[in-house]
């Protein structure tokens, strides 16, 4: 695991050179779209327009892509399940026993169930899109050019480092104990994990002391320069995303009515 890998895919992406106010434009309302999109489909379809777009235009490769966005589709689908055998309404479709007690699926929670995978799957892609096309330091120019509060950006900006800090502490540690058999039983491992946060803690409290010596080091006054990183915004590239945005959003209300389970 490298604490840098979404760092360096931003950095060196087909879509470097693009303009970051575009592709956040794309990115934001791409997940708005999912988000309030009433019918599964729609979602579905961003979720896979937005993966073509990342592997064949940015040329990130299909399998960290779909390692990344494993997770957050797997933690939906168990919240799915749960939402399946516990929402009520409609018509059943199966009933599950389980030590005495009964589950039941319908219509309305199979419905439901799907619409929030489909939503996850398409925001998610989205947001991967920003996330491993859009380099920070563009994010923070854009931020900056918004008029956001300078306190407000300059906070971002060190949350941000310190989060790489946190996790290449971690990985570090894991490691250590990994080497030494920390994991080789549940009972070491439950004393690992105890020690790994605890030590964390001490290691990036003195991490963050170190980055503050080092600003202070560097005459930091409180206040971080911005570095503009703007691309000309091309006609051609407004146009397509554009009209990528407006076409899902005429399907989202084309297919309001949509469901896979009537």
């Amino acid at each position: 695991m490298d604490e840098h890998l979404l760092d360096d895919l931003a950095l060196n992406n087909g879509l470097r050179e693009t303009d970051c106010r575009l592709k956040l434009l794309l990115g934001l309302g791409a997940i708005l779209i999912c988000v309030f999109s009433p019918s599964p489909v729609t979602p579905i379809i961003i979720g896979i327009s937005m993966l073509l777009i990342i592997v064949g235009l940015a040329n990130i490769p299909l399998r960290i892509m779909a390692g990344l966005l494993l997770i957050p589709v797997a933690f939906a689908a168990t919240s799915c399940v749960v939402i399946l055998i516990l929402t009520g309404g409609g018509e059943p479709l199966y009933t599950l026993s389980v030590f005495g007690f009964s589950f039941t699926a319908t219509t309305e929670s199979a419905n439901l169930s799907l619409l929030l995978l489909a939503r996850t799957f398409g925001a998610m892609s989205a947001l991967f899109f920003i996330a491993l096309s859009t380099p920070m330091i563009q994010v923070f120019s854009v931020m900056n050019d918004l008029r956001l509060p300078r306190e407000f950006i300059d906070l971002s900006m060190l949350i941000y480092r310190l989060i790489f800090i946190f996790i290449g502490e971690a990985i570090a540690i894991h490691n250590a104990q990994v080497m030494r058999h920390g994991y080789s039983g549940f009972r070491k491992s439950v004393h690992a994990l105890s020690m790994l946060c605890g030590a964390l803690f001490i290691k990036a409290w003195e991490r963050g002391e170190e980055m503050l010596i080092a600003m202070d080091s560097r005459c930091y006054d409180g206040k971080f320069e911005k570095v503009a990183d703007e691309h000309p915004v091309s006609l051609q590239s407004a146009a397509a995303v554009g009209s990528y945005l407006v076409g899902c959003s005429i399907l989202s209300l084309l297919l309001s009515g949509v469901v896979l389970w009537p």
